[in-house]
């Protein structure tokens, strides 16, 4: 997908990506340049709910106990 930059700097967001990422007007974007190329991170208003459920299926307690064992071994 491509978009064109306006003379004032302006840029429109394809319409698939605003519908995948859920980006809504007044949304806040952050913009990430790491020296080779530009990310740009939609913002969800409230963080905290955005990342509700995301971790379900993962065992966090188990990779949590699995370092601290580890770093038993080694200290």
């Amino acid at each position: 997908m491509e978009s064109t930059v306006t003379v004032r700097g302006q840029t429109a967001i394809p319409a698939a990506i605003r519908k995948r990422y859920d980006i809504k007007p007044k949304m806040h974007l952050e913009w990430i340049d790491d020296g080779h190329s530009i990310t740009v991170v939609p913002i969800p208003k409230d963080s905290i709910k955005a990342l509700k459920g995301r971790y379900k299926r993962s065992d966090l307690l188990g990779a949590l106990l699995k370092s601290r064992k580890q770093e038993r071994k080694i200290g």
